[in-house]
């Protein structure tokens, strides 16, 4: 069974997401499948400031499809809440990396947890082969830790 802590290890990208009256369901709150949603923009964003975008990484014939993910849901994001999305890179292996994500909201004159979990992707070919990361990205991802 996989580690289920999700501790956030410096530097933590930071994102900013409006809730959308389509993000919600009919009971008023994000609808749960949201939130990996949410986390992508997190990991996008993490990639796009700290290491590559996942643009370059694409063109070089990989994709880093999610293999693995968990997500503990503390309390419920409503219509308009501004949300705070925290990434961090906890983990890169040969043929994997692991992301940590936190989403807060500011309410009630204090940051209140929503969300907290991670995602493990693995490092394949358009083809689906699991292949080691190239040394060069391999090390521009490792990088972030040292940020």
């Amino acid at each position: 069974m996989a580690d289920l802590h999700a501790k956030m290890i410096p530097p933590i990208c930071k994102v900013q997401y409006r809730v959308l009256y389509v993000d919600t369901d009919a009971g008023g709150v994000v609808n749960n499948g949201n939130y990996l949603r949410f986390f992508e923009m997190g990991r996008s964003e993490m990639m796009r400031s700290f290491a590559v975008p996942y643009s370059e990484i694409e063109q070089a014939g990989l994709i880093l499809p999610v293999t693995e993910s968990y997500l503990r849901y503390k309390a419920p994001a409503v219509y308009d809440d501004m949300l705070t999305i925290s990434t961090s890179l906890a983990d890169v292996k040969r043929v994997s990396c692991r992301f940590h994500y936190r989403i807060t909201v500011y309410r009630d004159e204090r940051e209140k947890l929503l969300v907290k979990g991670f995602t493990n992707h693995a490092c394949v070919t358009r083809q689906g082969k699991l292949v080691p990361f190239p040394d060069e990205l391999r090390k521009r991802i490792a990088a972030i830790h040292v940020q």
